[in-house]
């Protein structure tokens, strides 16, 4: 059996404004749009979030509380640094700085523009 993650879901406030910002952020590209406000924004790996319409505000929480708190962007280690240098161009709040460790595992940890957490990965041997 061969199983994947298609998609995950994001709700927002403005969903055209916020695919926008992950298409243009992560080179990616709007594959679907029901001109209702439900938009899917797929990556280079074929991976894809879709953009749904909220009905209430988002309440940011801590990156420690339980739940599913964040999404992982993998990028390739001579393309991390490239990557930081976006995000942060972007006004994005930083909630842990970019750091390389001992390992080459690079690691940033930020906000999107309605307070999702995202993380960015760079691995230089991949888990599988």
């Amino acid at each position: 059996m061969k199983i994947g993650i298609e998609h995950i879901a994001i709700y927002a406030k403005d969903t055209k404004k916020l695919s926008d910002w992950y298409k243009n952020l992560f080179d990616g590209e709007i594959v679907y749009d029901n001109k209702k406000g439900t938009y899917f924004v797929a990556f280079s790996d074929k991976s894809m979030i879709e953009f749904c319409t909220a009905d209430s505000e988002n309440v940011p929480t801590a990156l420690t509380v339980p739940g599913i708190r964040h999404i992982a962007f993998s990028v390739e280690p001579d393309e991390f640094d490239a990557l930081v240098k976006k995000v942060t161009e972007t006004g994005a709040e930083i909630l842990k700085d970019a750091v390389v460790n001992e390992k080459g595992i690079g690691t940033m940890f930020f906000r999107d523009i309605e307070g999702n957490i995202l993380h960015l990965i760079s691995r230089k041997t991949p888990l599988v």
